[in-house]
């Protein structure tokens, strides 16, 4: 399988290529709608056709590049069932696997960040989306989150996992690129060292977190796959104008 892990710096959203080496088809896994140039000039540097865009969950932090993607590759929307998204041309649901090439995802509903929240594994490694962060989770106050839904999801099913396999995050705020589910289930300050749901429970409701200052915007962009609106102040422009140049992570 052919990988790459990219970074979007503005809102420190990670987005990953997974790619069959036999079919040439790649899949992105949460893209940016700010890094579609780098994405589509690398998959063409790899000599790839994208084929599919595959939503974690619906983003409050920043535009997906779903529809974006549609319309310069051709490829398909995927998403979570849950959400009933009328944009998306493939749903996932838990039990069933997606299969490109020879990329299997493991659909795994994880809700508690959001109730239509979803994780993909994939062989030795975890796509965990916002539910599971680098010693960290996902927060749990509004699009219907639940500390106790996400706790269960965390612990009963991401931690079910194997200990070596790999944590791939949506998101990491101090450079951090891949953690491991016996390092989430030691050192997670939230969730690992066996916390009690009381304990994160108490924490995630001591968060003091500000709202999401792009979360009127993106919540609704996204439930269209990607759509950035008209009325955009001017200081959240950069949250939908295309980058000329984006960091990779």
């Amino acid at each position: 399988m052919i990988f790459r892990q990219w970074l979007e710096p503005l809102s420190c959203t990670y987005t990953y290529l997974l790619a069959c080496e036999e079919t040439r088809q790649a899949l992105l896994i949460d893209p940016v709608v700010t890094s579609v140039n780098r994405d589509l000039a690398e998959i063409q540097r790899l000599r790839l056709t994208l084929a599919y865009s595959v939503e974690t969950h619906i983003h409050a932090d920043h535009i997906t590049a779903a529809l974006e993607l549609k319309k310069k590759a051709g490829s398909k929307i995927v998403g979570p069932a849950f959400d009933r998204l009328p944009c998306t041309d493939l749903d996932i649901e838990e039990g069933k696997l997606f299969r490109m090439g020879s990329v299997t995802l493991e659909p795994l509903h994880t809700p508690g960040h959001t109730d239509g929240h979803f994780a993909y594994l994939c062989g030795d490694r975890v796509f965990t989306g916002d539910a599971l962060l680098i010693e960290g989770c996902g927060r749990t106050d509004f699009q219907n989150g639940d500390p106790d839904e996400l706790f269960n999801s965390v612990t009963k099913k991401l931690f079910s996992l194997a200990d070596d396999c790999l944590v791939y995050p949506c998101h990491d705020y101090n450079d951090r690129r891949v953690s491991s589910i016996a390092q989430e289930k030691k050192r997670n300050p939230r969730l690992g060292n066996n916390r009690t749901l009381e304990e994160f429970k108490a924490i995630m409701s001591n968060l003091k977190l500000p709202f999401p200052k792009f979360i009127d915007y993106a919540v609704p962009g996204n439930q269209q796959c990607g759509i950035c609106p008209d009325d955009l102040p001017d200081n959240l422009q950069d949250y939908c104008r295309h980058m000329t140049e984006s960091p990779q992570g």
